[in-house]
């Protein structure tokens, strides 16, 4: 039985302020505050004291496009050529005028046909799975999710299309009101900005400011993470944490690679998407942990892994920490389209054995929230004496295929992995705010992501 969320309180609703009031409105809040309800009163309430974090929140027009298979270029929020070619084709199709901009009419239309998209399950125009989008300057959804555990304030930065009208800023502060401890209300400070990706840029200088001294910092970036924009540069150097999520990227590869060079220049990067492959790592290990079949992980040389087809980053991903784990160098890559998305990539073993990769993107009826979600993976060997053999398959059937090629050698393994309680962004957001700094596992396997993606650019 899911638990019902608890009522959110509203200490202050949405206010429009200048940018220069900010702190004096937070501070207005607070000042000596009681709550008195109908019931003869509400606790006294307690200001966010845990820590900050800045949501980047991409303005809609790419989301829409790329869900509706319109556009495959970065969700950056910069509307350039790609975006304008994207605009033009939707205003051909549906009759609106080609201006290349975004237009009411235009978004209204892709709002309606995404509308559609989400109550059908279909894929979009060109076939691309349906990325994962919600989109809602003025919902708390994100401080819901986070206050209920950590009384913090978040920064919300809601670039939006059109003219440059400057920066509207907005405060306010929330307060989930829970049963099990009525003492006091542990609240939220929500802090909106929003304007043009160029405006937000300009004040960018002054959002440090913002950030509450003494605490950890976190930066939630969820457009794709771009070296070299200005206002990302800019918050990264302050964040203890930049945190990001590749289901939601566009164009998976050029992005990961993107991620790599982040970390090379020492930025501290969490991926949500990382969070969801927990089990599917953790299986792995534990099927090789008897001491009977740890001599068997070298015999490994054929691997299988089967995603949803749409976004390759948690297959990426898995491989990548995978081969980091046996060290294996990977030394050729090869992509097949068609239905299924097939790449080939070989690796090199410390005992010098050939491994055979395949990922593969499967076309599903029923796609998940999660774009590129795990099915299922198969560890086996060319040697029929290894007793290495092993499946792992989702809970949604997804060992047919494993079990059609051969499934796993005999005495193989079988397992099922169980998905996480909860997958979504906020929830996985929640217990990644726990922890910040380098997480060396993740870095090494993307390191070896990029000598993968690597090999096909200079191929």
């Amino acid at each position: 039985m899911t638990p019902q969320a608890p009522t959110i309180f509203s200490l202050q609703a949405p206010k429009d302020i200048s940018l220069s009031e900010i702190d004096a409105e937070l501070n207005q809040i607070w000042q000596s505050y009681g709550i008195t309800g109908e019931d003869g009163g509400l606790p006294a309430a307690t200001r966010a004291t845990t820590f900050t974090l800045v949501v980047y929140e991409p303005e809609e027009t790419q989301y829409l496009l790329a869900a509706l298979g319109f556009y495959n270029g970065p969700i950056d929020g910069i509307l350039g050529p790609q975006t304008d070619t994207a605009l033009r084709q939707v205003q051909k199709k549906y009759g609106l005028a080609e201006t290349g901009t975004t237009t009411p009419e235009t978004v209204t239309v892709l709002r309606e046909e995404f509308a559609k998209l989400q109550g059908n399950g279909a894929t979009g125009e060109n076939g691309s799975g349906g990325n994962s989008y919600s989109y809602n300057a003025t919902s708390p959804t994100i401080a819901d999710e986070i206050a209920l555990r950590n009384p913090c304030r978040i920064i919300a930065l809601f670039p939006i299309a059109g003219e440059d009208e400057g920066v509207k800023a907005q405060v306010s502060a929330y307060c989930p009101i829970q049963k099990q401890s009525s003492s006091t209300l542990i609240c939220c400070e929500y802090i909106t900005l929003s304007g043009t990706a160029a405006a937000l840029e300009r004040v960018g200088g002054m959002i440090p400011a913002l950030l509450i001294g003494g605490l950890p910092k976190f930066l939630w970036w969820k457009a794709t993470p771009d070296p070299n924009n200005g206002l990302f540069k800019r918050l990264a150097a302050v964040c203890n944490n930049v945190i990001v999520d590749s289901c939601r990227f566009n164009a998976a590869e050029t992005d990961l690679l993107r991620l790599q060079e982040l970390v090379e220049v020492g930025v501290p990067l969490a991926d949500l998407n990382w969070r969801r492959l927990s089990g599917w790592q953790e299986l792995t290990a534990e099927a090789y942990d008897p001491p009977h079949r740890r001599a068997a992980i070298a015999e490994i040389d054929r691997v299988t892994i089967d995603y949803e087809k749409g976004n390759p980053a948690q297959g990426l991903l898995f491989l990548g920490w995978l081969a980091s784990r046996l060290e294996w160098l990977p030394v050729s890559y090869q992509r097949e389209s068609g239905d299924y998305e097939i790449t080939r990539i070989r690796f090199i073993a410390k005992n010098q054995r050939q491994v055979e990769v395949e990922l593969a993107g499967v076309p599903v009826a029923d796609a998940g929230d999660i774009s590129g979600d795990l099915i299922a993976l198969r560890l086996s060997s060319t040697n029929p004496q290894a007793d290495c053999g092993t499946v792992i398959c989702s809970e949604t059937g997804g060992c047919m295929r494993m079990e059609t090629h051969g499934g796993a050698q005999a005495a193989g393994l079988f397992q099922q992995v169980s998905s996480l309680s909860e997958q979504k962004a906020e929830a996985l957001l929640s217990q990644q705010v726990q922890r910040w700094g380098r997480e060396s596992l993740f870095e090494e396997s993307l390191g070896i992501i990029a000598k993968i993606l690597k090999l096909e650019t200079n191929s």
